[in-house]
């Protein structure tokens, strides 16, 4: 659900550029530290760090528009919620992260070191490959071994260095007794480096230096198609676990003093005030006031909270200064449940096999075990050692899944790109598999399927006075109704009429003075109106006159009954989970033709219910925006969020919707299957390969102008066959 704000999301001309910013960790030294999840460009930084190193107090603000962050040094009378007003007048949505339960992002960090890896050994390859070229054309004796000891200088530091991320994953697998892709990679390079050094010492015909370079570049190039794919990727369970309010203001003899949220203790009392998250989960003793839980619940309208109520840690006050006492502290309250929650989620859905890895597990001892074959079979048959090492190192070289490595990696890289061109960005790498065995698809309902903005639907029918009234009544109050009444007025150009003596009554409405007039405007029952309950709506009243229902609908996103209507045909079973009102659910779904909704659910229901269809054997895709949805997101086999999302919800999903239509979600569908087919039909081609060059090897035939040009030969294959995926519309 999107956290309502008095300022909608600045637009500028740079929000369809990419990331510019240096991708930085965040700064645990940080005073403050704020999630701004409506930046997209460079300007937006520029008006961000504008805005808050301008503020008397601030020593220095940076943002990163990868994590979406602003880290703050600030004197310490610096209150967070000042800077957080201060944003919303520049435009900005922010919210106050605690700096102590982040980790830092290493993922872009892993994916430069490859990238400068795979540089190194494309170099280094280019000028072994020259040199083997007049080896092939005709070159001997001394002039032949001259060239070798020199590809042996380039080959040895360059392998050294480029080739350490295959050696170090294949003594972790070693060490604890297992093999994976890696340990036939690390073999070959190795034996092959061995073999051309013995060949060289004893000046022989042949050396595999290049091929052990090729080879490693070819596999980098796999690795860092793949960390390009992981990049986006973050911990949602992290990012839950920051949103909790890091301070707290709890009463004393002297009054409310700020205190860390750690130090609370169970029966502490909090002063709560308008505009701030509840720091614990605790019941409302003294005050009155209206509380936003569309991130916790997904329901439309604030819920009026007296003395005696219940209020959970990460529901937000409107209107009224609230007191609590704390009953759930710490990792009892519900914000740290959800996050428990989400984390054991990742953890299951960690566990799913990529078709990758499960070639590797036949792939790998397959490859040891006909190179041992062969090394033993010419040992037996000619009795020479050096022709035996040069025939294993020939079939382990040839061999060697550099198809493999990138038939994964390539297609998904393609399958990328044109989802990234349709605004939808992909950041698991194996979101695309797990897509393609997609037959049921559940939705949230407000934020995700709605724009979670709520609408007028009668403005035209109020007279002029009643519009110029409600418009002015509206400007005093905090409440989602208002701001969309101020909204739909400043976009007719509405008239504003002068009001003294405005006040805001919690949880009911606001009242003023017009001339000689008492006006009000708030809930029905208030105002003295009878409202069915099934539609949002608010009163008004100016003076003796008879009081008028406002109507609001919650509006359908753009693309939302295209997509429904496609996901039908296609035969996909959609389900409708909503913590509004029945009433609200009911009507939606009715008008969007979804016949299984549930209305009503909690977040830990949501993620049961998606849970419970997994255990049917059902492979579900989940459409969430909101706090509330982030353990259902995590919990499905594949999850998408949109761009406007809760950080946390974006961090569980495995794609993001870049644009405001759900029009993509349909066409990922279809190619999130065509890619699983590329990747099958890559592996096929990589089968193919080696059932035409293993006999090759086996023979003795393979020598290293072969064996380089198969590997090449394989390689482009498997990228020309990936890119296929980019063709078509």
């Amino acid at each position: 659900m999107t956290t309502v704000t008095t300022n909608t999301a600045v637009a500028c001309p740079g929000c369809l550029a990419g990331p510019v910013d240096p991708i930085d960790a965040p700064s645990k030294d940080a005073r403050i530290l704020l999630s701004l999840p409506t930046i997209h460009c460079q300007a937006c930084i520029a008006k961000v760090e504008r805005a808050l190193n301008s503020y008397s107090g601030v020593t220095s603000a940076r943002v990163n528009l990868t994590l979406k962050r602003a880290m703050i040094e600030a004197a310490p009378e610096v209150e967070t919620g000042t800077l957080i007003d201060l944003l919303a007048d520049e435009g900005f949505e922010a919210h106050e992260l605690d700096t102590g339960a982040l980790s830092e992002t290493t993922t872009r960090t892993a994916g430069r070191d490859v990238l400068m890896r795979l540089a190194v050994a494309g170099f280094a390859s280019m000028n072994v490959m020259l040199l083997s070229v007049a080896v092939w054309s005709g070159a001997e004796d001394a002039t032949r071994d001259l060239f070798h000891w020199i590809s042996a200088a380039i080959a040895l530091p360059a392998i050294s260095f480029s080739a350490q991320p295959f050696f170090l994953n294949a003594w972790h697998a070693l060490r604890v007794g297992r093999l994976n892709m890696d340990v036939p990679i690390s073999l070959a390079i190795v034996l092959a480096l061995v073999t051309s050094l013995w060949e060289t010492w004893l000046s022989g015909h042949h050396a595999y230096f290049d091929a052990a370079l090729t080879l490693t570049f070819f596999l980098l190039a796999g690795r860092w198609l793949d960390a390009r794919a992981r990049s986006a990727a973050r911990s949602a369970a992290e990012e839950l676990t920051a949103l909790e309010v890091p301070r707290a203001l709890r009463w004393s003899e002297n009054g409310p003093v700020e205190v860390a949220v750690s130090e609370l203790q169970v029966g502490d009392r909090v002063l709560v005030r308008p505009g701030a998250r509840a720091p614990v989960d605790g019941e409302v003793v003294d005050g009155q006031s209206e509380v936003d839980r569309t991130l916790l619940t997904g329901e439309t309208l604030p819920e009026r909270r007296c003395p005696g109520d219940m209020i959970s840690a990460g529901e937000v006050n409107l209107t009224g200064p609230l007191t609590l006492r704390a009953t759930a502290v710490g990792q009892d309250t519900s914000l740290q449940r959800m996050a428990a929650l989400v984390s054991i989620a990742e953890s299951g859905r960690s566990r799913y096999t990529s078709l990758a890895d499960r070639a590797a597990k036949l792939y790998a001892p397959g490859v040891h075990i006909l190179s041992a074959l062969a090394f033993i079979g010419w040992l037996i048959w000619s009795g020479d050692m050096r022709v035996s090492l040069n025939i294993a190192a020939a079939v382990l070289i040839i061999t060697c899944p550099c198809a493999l490595g990138l038939a994964v990696p390539a297609v998904t890289t393609a399958a990328s790109g044109r989802l990234f061109g349709q605004g939808l960005l992909i950041k698991s790498a194996t979101a695309l598999e797990r897509l393609a065995e997609v037959d049921t698809v559940v939705f949230d309902k407000t934020g995700t399927l709605t724009t979670g903005k709520p609408q007028l639907t009668n403005w035209d029918d109020l007279q002029s006075q009643q519009k110029a009234v409600a418009y002015a009544l509206a400007l005093g109050s905090q409440h989602p109704l208002s701001l969309a009444i101020v909204e739909m007025a400043r976009a007719q150009g509405c008239e504003q009429v002068q009001l003294s003596d405005t006040s805001e009554i919690p949880g009911f409405g606001v009242e003023a003075s017009f001339g000689s007039e008492k006006v009000r405007m708030g809930r029905p029952d208030w105002i003295g109106v009878v409202s069915d309950g099934g539609e949002i709506c608010t009163a008004l009243q100016v003076g003796g006159a008879a009081p008028i229902l406002l109507t609001f609908t919650d509006t359908a996103r753009l693309g939302a009954d295209r997509l429904l209507t496609a996901l039908k045909d296609q035969g996909f079973d959609v389900v409708l989970l909503s913590g509004d009102r029945t009433a609200a659910v009911e009507a939606f779904a009715d008008a969007l033709g979804i016949d299984e909704w549930h209305a009503s659910m909690l977040p830990q229901e949501k993620a049961e219910f998606v849970a419970e269809l997994g255990d049917q054997g059902r492979r579900v895709l989940m459409v969430g925006d909101g706090l509330n949805d982030t353990a259902a997101l995590a919990s499905a086999h594949v999850s998408i969020s949109p761009a406007q999302a809760l950080d946390a919800a974006r961090a569980a999903s495995d794609m993001v919707l870049l644009g405001q239509t759900l029009s993509p979600i349909a066409d990922a569908v279809a190619v999130a299957r065509q890619a699983t087919r590329r990747i099958r039909e890559n592996f096929k081609i990589a089968t193919l390969y080696n059932v035409i060059a293993v006999p090759l090897a086996v023979a003795g035939m393979a020598t290293p102008l072969i064996a380089a040009l198969a590997m090449s030969t394989s390689s482009i294959s498997v990228s020309l066959n990936s890119l296929r995926i980019g063709g078509r519309r």
